[in-house]
Formats: structure tokens, C-alpha cells, sequence
């Protein structure tokens, strides 16, 4: 029973440190959100611009094509008339930076800008000339912006009699319906097969990076039973080309809180490709999610329509849930990167969604969240804190049968059962409280990466983005010194990387520290001793690095299991750290 014990604790505990350590040395990086990008070159179809020239500013690369500005709620940028291209895009409810006189967060950007990022959809068709293509400069037949509301009508007609007229809607929050009719007006039958392309022409720096927040092609795709297709930016390049044949779904790019992916009709069978080139003239790679329909016969006086959805901005649930309904478009919230748990990590952030519509802040919902998830494991937890202050309140006599056989394992062993038995003691059921923390940590870490409902969230005072780690840190004595640790010459990595540690961070080091000196330690020798003691100043530096919605978390958490702890140990008449600390108070002179 000993050895159980000791085992249980030392699993749990390098559980959480394994878990806890690897996210440390692959962290998630810090909100950053760049400028994105890639080439479009359409699947079958659509012909180079030719060789890739990428150091444009934004205002020469919008110059070279005529352009309709879109402005909604939600997105403000334009659409570029040369090739029909939704290239210039930012979304308005999002900055670079909590001010908000930072600059707009940019989703799209043209080519001939370094990074560049868009997307564009056409017909391809065998051995016809003249077909719309990445050059081809487009008519605006109806004049005006692109608003919710008010369509915009583009036309183009090709050399051989064929005519393409495009209509564009776009509504109030980030989707695009693109309706596209070709008219024959020649004299010949032809076949053409509508084509999408999301394309980036290299990717930031600060892309792809991540541990635990997938960035890269993203769809559900499949025949039978589609499902989730991920690829990361590292295994897409190894790769180069992977396909899919699909009934319906989607497919796109996604970032860690933006993405853009068309949703064609969900009956419509398609030929899905996540590729990679790599342009001769520059060694720049172009990332491309493309997918071709089945082609279509167009005879001489018909016209045919295709009308596909493209949606670009950011994963907001509510919204994608919303598309998810109204389009068809299957699993459209499974475009954040939930993880392998989703199915704790989803409920989760139901409940805190909830809990925010009712109070307005996030930081109030995730204590208010934290009470719920404490009260649904209360049960298993509490069963455990009564057996580990059990094992507490029996460790003088464990100590006592200690030093009695000490030379005697087998009959150290042979009381200690005993004295279990008759205290009705089950060491590992004390291990409870740690191994419930595992999966929720793991749930809980991934919602306040991947939810953009985070992303610049308040709390209260210094706490102005629940995403980001503690802007506080103890080497400037928390902002009392007007200085940034992290731009010190040579050593500012660091102390601006792992030895910055806020006052979150602290406060959590301490509660866990009272709730560790209120656990047991009899049973266990003196490294796993040493090891119980370490932890939380441990925990201190890794989770200092996790965002600060994280750590208010797991503090109020701390805090309650301290009040339940304390509770446990009172109704079992054991002493307590918290007692003998206010006892001092109460001594009389000379007796302390």
C-alpha cells in the first residue's frame, strides 16, 4: 500500500509536470497578429502573374489594380478588380494591441507585398482561350461599395464568346456569396468546372510556431463520413501535395484566430488539394487549399450558375456556429482547434460563454466558471481531500511504526496495512484532487489559447488581455521601476521569457504552497518530499508563461481547494497551517 501510494503520487505529479513542462519549452507564441500571405495561381486553371516580386508597400500593391472597397461591421479592405481577387482585408473589431488606436488586425494582403494573402475562385476548362485568370481585368457593373445589403456585379467576356458575370454579397459579420454565371455566346458546346484557392505566398515568422494550436490548411472533407483534415505548416511543406474527394464541406486556411475557407454547395462533389510550390525565381513557397467541382457542358445559348460561400474573418463561435446552421456547412466551429478533449474543452466554453453574456466580463465568468467545474468533481475531490486528511491526521502513529521497524520493511508494512484498514485509510484515493486537475488543465489550457473570445478580453486593473500572460513582472518590481526587462541587451530574453513573473503567477505560487503544506508527506521519502516543497515555486515560472485568464483560474481554484482542505481538516479535529498561524495572535506573552 505504501509503494501504491507513493506511486499514485509520483505518477500524478509528473503527469502535470510532463504535461505543464513540454507546453513550457513549446510554448504557444504570444499574440502577435502579423500581416499573412500567399500567391494565387487557381487549381487548374488560373495562369502566374509571373516571377513573385514581394517588396511592395500596401499602397504601391493596391495601385496595381482598380479596386470596389468592402466595408461591413465586421471587415473593412477591398476587392481588386484584376482577377476578381478578395485580397485586402482587416477586421474591425480586432488591433494589433489592446489600445485601440492600434492598427486593425490584417487577414488579407495582395500580391506583390511580402507574405502575401487572398483568395480567388474561376472556371477551369481543357483547351479554351481566354478564360478569366489571375490577370484578367474585370468590369464593375454596378457602381458603389460592397456593403451588407448592397451586391456588387462584375463581368468579364472572354475572346471565344464566353461571358462571366460574378455577383458578390457580403453580410454583417465575415461571410462572402459569390454567385457565378457563364453565358455561352458561341457557336461550340464547352465543358468548364468551377475552382477555389486560398493562397499564401510564404508565411510569417510568427506562424506555425505552436505546440498546441494548429495553424496551417484546415477542412472537413471526406465521401462517406467526412471529418476534420489538419495540416501544419512544417508537414505540409514535407508533404507537398495531399487530396481529398469530397461530398460538401470545406476547406481553408486558418491562423490561430482568423481563417479563410470557402463552403461550396453541399451536394456538390469535389476534387479537394492541400499543396505546396515553391516559386523558381524567389525560393518562396506558396501554401494553397484549392478544390475543382465536377465540370459542366454549357451549350450554345445556355448559361450555367455556380454559388459558393468564402468565409473570411475571425473564428468567433457564435458565428461560426451560426454558419454552421444556416449554410450546412458541417463541424464549422471544429475550425478552432479544440483539441483532443474537446469534448470537456467545448462544454467548458459553453458554460463560460454563458456566464459572460450574463455578466460582461470574462475574468468575473472564469471564476464563476471555476466554482461550477469545482462543484461538478466536488464528489471525487472531496472523497479525496477527506482521505488525504486522514492519512495527515494518522501520520504520527505512521511515523512511530516507521521508526519501530525500521530495520524490518516486511513488518512495517504488515502494521501500516493494519492501521489502514482500521482507519479505513486508501492512500491513493487522496490522489484524486491532482489526477481531476490533469484533463481540465490540459481543457482549459487549450480554450484560453485557441478562443479568440480571450483575445484582449479584460479583467479588472492591470489585467486588459486575458490571453496574454501577466504584464507584470517582479524584476521591475511590478511597474514601480519605469523599465522593460525584456529590451535589456543581452540578457532581455530572459527576463522578459522565463523569469518574468507577474503578480497572477505569485498569487497562485502561494495558495498552492498553503494547499501543499495541508497535504500529507508520511509515506513518502525524502526526494518525493523535496519534490511536493518545489512544486509550486516550480509551477510559479512555467505557468507564469500561460496567459493570465489561465492563472486566475487555477489561483481561485487553489484557493477553494485550501477552504476545503482547512474545512476537512477542523471537522477532523488535525491541526492546520492556517490555525497555528492565527494561534500566534491569540498566545499569551512567553508562551509562543
Amino acid at each position: 500500500m505504501q509503494n501504491d501510494n507513493r506511486n499514485m503520487i509520483a505518477f500524478a505529479v509528473l503527469s502535470m509536470i510532463l504535461v505543464l513542462g513540454y507546453q513550457f519549452l513549446f510554448p504557444p507564441p504570444h499574440p502577435k497578429p502579423a500581416a499573412q500571405g500567399a500567391q494565387a495561381v487557381a487549381a487548374a486553371s488560373a495562369t502566374p502573374s509571373g516571377a513573385l516580386q514581394p517588396n511592395l508597400t500596401r499602397p504601391a500593391a493596391l495601385a496595381l489594380s482598380p479596386r470596389i472597397t468592402v466595408d461591413t461591421p465586421a471587415l473593412t479592405g477591398s476587392i481588386a478588380l484584376k482577377g476578381a481577387r478578395l485580397d485586402d482585408l482587416f477586421l474591425k473589431g480586432y488591433h494589433v494591441a489592446v489600445a485601440k488606436t492600434s492598427p486593425l488586425v490584417e487577414l488579407l494582403r495582395p500580391e506583390g507585398m511580402a507574405d502575401a494573402y487572398f483568395a480567388q475562385q474561376g472556371w477551369a476548362g481543357a483547351n479554351l482561350a481566354g478564360l478569366p485568370g489571375s490577370q484578367t481585368l474585370w468590369t464593375q457593373a454596378s457602381g458603389g461599395a460592397l456593403t451588407p445589403g448592397h451586391p456588387v456585379t462584375l463581368t468579364y467576356a472572354a475572346p471565344g464568346g464566353l461571358v462571366f458575370t460574378r455577383k458578390i454579397d457580403v453580410d454583417a459579420q465575415a461571410m462572402f456569396t459569390v454567385t457565378d454565371t457563364v453565358a455561352n455566346q458561341g457557336a461550340a458546346p464547352v465543358t468548364l468546372a468551377p475552382y477555389v484557392s486560398v493562397q499564401r505566398q510564404g508565411i510569417p515568422t510568427d506562424l506555425g510556431k505552436s505546440s498546441i494550436v494548429h495553424e496551417g490548411a484546415i477542412g472537413i472533407l471526406g465521401l462517406d463520413k467526412p471529418d476534420l483534415q489538419q495540416i501544419a505548416y512544417k508537414k505540409w511543406k514535407k508533404k507537398g501535395e495531399q487530396d481529398w474527394q469530397s461530398k460538401g464541406g470545406w476547406l481553408g486556411i486558418t491562423d490561430k484566430y482568423w481563417m479563410t475557407a470557402f463552403i461550396p454547395d453541399q451536394n456538390e462533389h469535389i476534387d479537394a488539394k492541400a499543396r505546396v510550390t515553391t516559386d523558381a525565381a524567389t525560393n518562396i513557397d506558396i501554401y494553397e487549399a484549392t478544390y475543382n467541382a465536377a465540370g459542366r457542358a454549357v451549350a450554345p445559348g445556355a448559361q450555367i450558375s455556380e454559388v459558393t460561400h468564402l468565409f473570411a474573418g475571425a473564428k468567433t463561435v457564435p458565428v461560426l456556429n451560426g454558419y454552421k446552421t444556416s449554410l450546412g456547412a458541417p463541424r464549422f466551429d471544429d475550425a478552432v482547434d479544440w483539441g483532443m478533449l474537446w469534448f470537456l474543452t467545448k462544454p467548458i466554453f459553453w458554460m463560460l460563454e454563458k456566464f459572460y453574456s450574463k455578466v460582461g466580463n470574462f475574468g468575473i465568468a472564469i471564476l464563476m466558471l471555476t466554482v461550477v467545474i469545482r462543484l461538478i468533481t466536488f464528489p471525487l475531490a472531496n472523497k479525496g481531500f477527506e482521505m488525504g486528511v486522514k492519512m495527515k491526521k494518522i501520520q504520527p502513529e505512521l511515523k512511530a511504526l516507521q521508526a519501530k521497524h525500521k530495520d524490518d520493511p516486511a513488518a512495517q508494512q504488515k502494521d501500516m496495512m493494519a492501521l489502514y484498514a482500521r482507519e479505513k485509510v486508501n492512500p491513493i484515493t487522496g490522489c484524486l484532487p491532482v489526477l481531476l486537475q490533469i484533463p481540465v488543465f490540459y481543457s482549459l489550457t487549450k480554450l484560453f489559447t485557441v478562443t479568440i473570445e480571450m483575445y484582449h478580453a479584460p479583467f479588472f486593473g492591470w489585467i486588459q488581455d486575458l490571453s496574454a500572460r501577466d504584464p507584470t513582472t517582479i524584476i521591475n518590481l511590478f511597474g514601480l521601476i519605469p523599465w522593460d526587462p525584456s529590451i535589456t541587451p543581452v540578457i532581455g530574453g530572459i527576463l522578459g521569457g522565463f523569469l518574468h513573473v507577474g503578480v497572477w503567477p505569485m498569487l497562485y505560487g502561494a495558495s498552492m504552497m498553503l494547499s501543499t503544506s495541508m497535504s500529507p508527506t508520511t509515506g513518502m521519502d525524502p526526494t518525493q518530499q523535496a519534490m511536493m516543497k518545489f512544486m509550486p515555486l516550480m509551477f510559479v515560472f512555467i505557468l507564469a508563461q500561460y496567459s493570465v485568464g489561465l492563472l486566475i483560474y487555477w489561483t481561485w481554484s487553489s484557493l477553494i481547494t485550501v477552504i476545503q482542505q482547512y474545512l476537512m481538516m477542523r471537522r477532523f479535529k488535525v491541526e492546520n497551517p492556517i490555525d497555528d498561524f492565527f494561534a500566534r495572535f491569540h498566545a499569551k506573552p512567553g508562551t509562543a
